[in-house]
C-alpha cells in the first residue's frame, strides 16, 4: 500500500528524519510509534505532501506518489481544526466539499453518519457551543466521510471519555475490515494492543523497530512462563536443575503459581517432562511483554528495526 525508502529530512542543523524506510500494508492497522520529538509528526507531513522530504521517496500502490493521491487520503491531525463561528452541518459540508464530494452525496452520508451516532440535534449548533470531545466526533466523521482508502490518525482518542473512545476504536476497525489502511499516530499502548496489526517505532530520527505486533511481542519475550501446579515448591525449585529459574510461587485456591524463567536454549517440552514427576501440572502460560514495555527497552536500548525481507533486497 505505502512505501517509503531512506526518508531524509533536515529542519536547519536538527536532523528530523534519516534514512527512514518502511511498509504499510493494505488492510491493516498500522501503528506510527515514537516519543515526543521522534520524527512522527515530520514524517505524516512528508506521507500527505504538506512538505516534501530532502532524499527518499514515498510509493504508494507501488507507484511514486502525487499529489493527487491526497485527494483520497484522510487525515485527522493532533492539532484539531474547525472554524468555530460556523454550524456545524455547515462545516462538515464545506470540508466535504474540499475533497470533492457532491453536496447531494456529501448531506445523504453526513445524515447517515449523524442519526448512526446520535448527533442529529447539533447539526445547526455552532462549533463553539460543542465540547472537545463533540468537535472531535465532528472532526473525525469529516476525516472518513468521503472513504479514503488510507487514513492517518494522529491521536484520535484525545480528549474522549471512556465511551466515546470505545466508538473511535470500533470504527477504526470497521474501516479496516471494509478494506481501509489505517496509520495511527499514538501514544496510548493500550490502543495500540487493541487495534494495530503492524508497528513502526521512531526514535532520533530513525526507525529503531518495525514489524507486526505479535512478531515484536515474541522478540522481546523473556522465555518466562506462569505455570499453574499441585506440589511442593522445594520439589518444583529441585526439578528445575539446569533447565530454568523458579522466579517466585504464590498459593492461590490450594494451588502453586509459579513463575518460571527457563534457561536458554531450553524449550519448555524439555521442561515439562522435567518436572512432571515432582509435581501435577494444571496450566501454563507464557508471559509475553506489553507494548508499553517494549516501547520503553526499544527506545532505551536502541536496538536494530525489523525490516521486512521484501525491503532488504
Amino acid at each position: 500500500m505505502l512505501k517509503l525508502e531512506g526518508i531524509v529530512k533536515r529542519y536547519g542543523q536538527h536532523l528530523a528524519l534519516d534514512g527512514v524506510s518502511m511498509e504499510v500494508k493494505a488492510g491493516r492497522v498500522f501503528g506510527l510509534l515514537g516519543p515526543n520529538g521522534a520524527g512522527k509528526t515530520t514524517l505524516i507531513r512528508i506521507i500527505t505532501r504538506i512538505t516534501g522530504p530532502d532524499a527518499g521517496q514515498v510509493y504508494l500502490d507501488g507507484r511514486l506518489m502525487t499529489n493527487e493521491d491526497v485527494a483520497h487520503m484522510g487525515y485527522l491531525p493532533e492539532e484539531r481544526g474547525l472554524y468555530k463561528k460556523m454550524k456545524v452541518g455547515e462545516q462538515a459540508l464545506y470540508l466535504a466539499q474540499l475533497k470533492g464530494m457532491p453536496k447531494a452525496e456529501a448531506q445523504k452520508r453526513l445524515k447517515n453518519w449523524f442519526e448512526r451516532w446520535e448527533i442529529d440535534g447539533w447539526w445547526n449548533k455552532k462549533v463553539e457551543e460543542l465540547s472537545k470531545g463533540m468537535a472531535q466526533k465532528v472532526q473525525f466523521i469529516s476525516t472518513v466521510l468521503h472513504a479514503p482508502k488510507f487514513l492517518i490518525l494522529d491521536e484520535p482518542f484525545s480528549g474522549f471519555d471512556p465511551i466515546n473512545a470505545e466508538l473511535i476504536r470500533n470504527e477504526i476497525l470497521r474501516l479496516r475490515d471494509e478494506g481501509t489502511t489505517v496509520m495511527l499516530s499514538t501514544h496510548n499502548m493500550g490502543s495500540v494492543e487493541e487495534l494495530c496489526d503492524d508497528i513502526g517505532l521512531i526514535d532520533k530520527a530513525h526507525l529503531v523497530l518495525n514489524g507486526s505486533v505479535e512478531e515484536i511481542r515474541q522478540r522481546y519475550a523473556t522465555n518466562t512462563f506462569r505455570v499453574e501446579l499441585t506440589g511442593n515448591a522445594v520439589a518444583l525449585g529441585n526439578a528445575l536443575s539446569f533447565t530454568g529459574e523458579l522466579l517466585d510461587a504464590q498459593q492461590k485456591n490450594g494451588r502453586t503459581v509459579a513463575r518460571i524463567r527457563l534457561t536458554k536454549g531450553m524449550n519448555l517440552n524439555k521442561v515439562l517432562t522435567q518436572l512432571l514427576p515432582a509435581v501435577e501440572i494444571h496450566a501454563v502460560q507464557e508471559e509475553v511483554p506489553r507494548m508499553h514495555e517494549i516501547f520503553i527497552r526499544a527506545v532505551s536500548e536502541q536496538e536494530p528495526a525489523l525490516v521486512p525481507a521484501d525491503m532488504t533486497e
